[in-house]
């Protein structure tokens, strides 16, 4: 546990940095578009569109979970959450080995290049929320009041993306292999989150695997927040002791590795 009060503790002293950074990313990774920042809408609107095209109107004849909810409104609500969760884990576990000459050639803070990539994928997110978040408002989904999910969100989103990133950029420089492990688990969490289908609506294997499954308990409370408003938090007791013990369990494991490679890293190479 010492281990995970360190790191965490090293992201806070770091916070300006890992702030600074960010901005310097994601202003240099669009500096040579001509839409520039505006991809950051315009990449996962046209992805949603597909996905409608594809569940929507193919699977599903664009019929909703939920009748009082049109489909296209339940598809973004879930997928734009999940494209944040997967970008983050998916850049925040290669950002290490992306970086590994800036970490073994100075005292950098390895640890805050996964906060920096968590980051990044939040501000992307945010313009998304905000179009989600009007699009609820004018059609009165939610009681603004239970917007306030989504500071539960964030926390709960940082506490499992950090840990799990924690535990991945390490082996992912200890064992090539990983990189693979990593991109079909990314793809098996995509079809076992309740984006594009409603939680409680399949049975037998599948909903078993579903409520075992951290991604869903976040997305469920990111569309709790903007389009369901069921209150502040989405799920029970016991839903919120899984998650938790899930996330401190990969915490401490992920801690534990990163601070006994951290200085080795480069002898894996």
């Amino acid at each position: 546990m010492n281990h995970v009060i360190k790191l965490l503790n090293e992201q806070y002293r770091n916070l300006h940095l890992i702030w600074k950074l960010s901005l310097y990313n994601i202003k240099s990774e669009y500096s040579n578009h001509y839409l520039g920042l505006f991809w950051n809408i315009l990449q996962p609107l046209m992805q949603a569109a597909i996905y409608y095209m594809i569940f929507g109107l193919g699977l599903r004849g664009a019929t909703a979970p939920d009748a009082e909810i049109p489909f296209i409104i339940y598809l973004i609500s879930g997928l734009f959450p999940w494209l944040f969760i997967s970008q983050a884990i998916n850049i925040g576990s290669n950002s290490i080995y992306a970086q590994l000459g800036l970490v073994t050639k100075m005292r950098f803070p390895s640890s805050v290049l996964l906060s920096i990539s968590f980051t990044n994928s939040l501000i992307n997110l945010f313009f998304m929320t905000v179009i989600i978040g009007l699009i609820s408002l004018f059609n009165q989904y939610s009681n603004p009041i239970y917007f306030l999910g989504l500071v539960y969100f964030l926390v709960a989103s940082f506490a499992l993306i950090f840990a799990i990133t924690l535990v991945m950029s390490t082996l992912i420089i200890l064992v090539r292999d990983f990189r693979n492990v990593l991109q079909n688990f990314i793809r098996m969490g995509f079809f076992l989150t309740p984006i594009f289908w409603q939680a409680g609506e399949r049975g037998g294997l599948l909903q078993m695997v579903s409520d075992l499954n951290p991604f869903a308990y976040l997305v469920q409370t990111f569309r709790n927040a903007l389009i369901y408003g069921d209150g502040f938090l989405y799920g029970d007791g016991i839903d919120h002791l899984y998650f938790w013990s899930i996330t401190v369990f990969l915490l401490m494991i992920g801690s534990y590795l990163h601070m006994k490679f951290r200085y080795k890293l480069i002898d894996y190479l």
